[in-house]
């Protein structure tokens, strides 16, 4: 991945359990520009990468900023980001990726849930820089939980954000299915945050007679899999035609890495797409969170740090 090194500028409690970073090049030179909705590979002291959005304005090439929830079931990365990186640590990130990119439309939705807010915010700035018509709405537990809530009350697109408490009255609160089903023509909706809430909104949104293609979502970690049932299968090689078993309780990732082939990884969770590998013969098991419902059907490329197979074999361009 082409990657840079940056310093840590600022570091920032903007909430209960959330802080943010603030990231600049140790040079001092400009950034790589970005689109509202892009993220970066974080290289987390402990060997870990981690994907984090941006969440400052796309027009900025000082600073990339990203926030960070502190997860009582991280798998390392969230602590090691709020108890290991310090203001004036020297980091290295990738260079931005957007996979969840904004389209112009005649009005826009934002649903935030939670961190789910960092990606957004970043689109609600670059929609209010283009004077487009749009909606932010911005659900969490609790105001003390809400990142960034003070700066949006001050922004200049605080007219067009709603928040709404889990802990306040039931009159703030978000009915989704009206909010959507309110919706006219020619809308577009990112939604963001914990599967639940995605999943909420996406399945109230389809109800509500909206199309995949208004529909546009990242997660930000997937939901735990039921792995009880699994069984061995083997893995081909097409470039060498050997043959490879992946156990019952190993990842695809893991057996290959064994036998000396490595595959480019990053989330390990099948959220970010990086492992990405063409299947040329067999049935994957998608368990990703990253291909639409319409890619997964066609069965010609899947994520391998979590997916697996359903036919005895699979034979993967490699």
């Amino acid at each position: 991945m082409d990657s840079l090194e940056v310093k840590v500028v600022k570091k920032r409690q903007e909430a209960l359990d959330i802080a943010s970073f603030e990231l600049a090049r140790v040079d001092g030179a400009p950034l790589p520009a970005f689109s509202a909705g892009s993220h970066v590979d974080v290289q987390v002291p402990g060997g870990l990468t981690r994907q984090y959005s941006l969440c400052n304005d796309a027009g900025e090439q000082h600073r990339y900023r990203i926030a960070v929830l502190r997860d009582a079931a991280s798998r390392g990365g969230s602590v090691g980001m709020h108890e290991a990186v310090k203001e004036g640590d020297v980091i290295r990130i990738s260079t931005p990726k957007n996979h969840f990119p904004l389209q112009p439309a005649a009005h826009t939705l934002l649903f935030a849930g939670g961190i789910g807010i960092t990606p957004l915010l970043c689109m609600a700035q670059r929609l209010t820089t283009l004077g487009s018509d749009f909606t932010l709405h911005y659900c969490t537990r609790s105001a003390e939980r809400t990142a960034f809530l003070d700066e949006i009350k001050a922004s200049a697109f605080a007219a067009r954000t709603q928040f709404h408490f889990d802990a306040g009255p039931a009159e703030q609160k978000l009915d989704i299915p009206a909010t959507l089903a309110a919706a006219g023509p020619g809308h577009q909706l990112y939604v963001c945050g914990p599967t639940g809430f995605i999943d909420h909104v996406v399945s109230s949104a389809k109800a509500a007679g909206w199309s995949s293609e208004q529909i546009h979502l990242e997660y930000f970690g997937a939901a735990p899999q039921d792995s009880t049932g699994d069984t061995a299968f083997e893995v081909k090689i097409a470039s060498t035609g050997k043959t490879y078993t992946v156990g019952a309780q190993q990842s695809i990732v893991a057996a290959l890495m064994a036998q000396g082939i490595e595959i480019l990884t990053s989330c390990e969770q099948g959220v970010c797409g990086t492992c990405i590998t063409r299947v040329l013969e067999g049935q994957p098991d998608h368990r990703d969170m990253y291909f639409t419902d319409e890619e997964k059907a066609k069965n010609d490329q899947f994520t391998p740090c979590c997916s697996r197979a359903k036919s005895k074999t699979l034979v993967l361009d490699l």
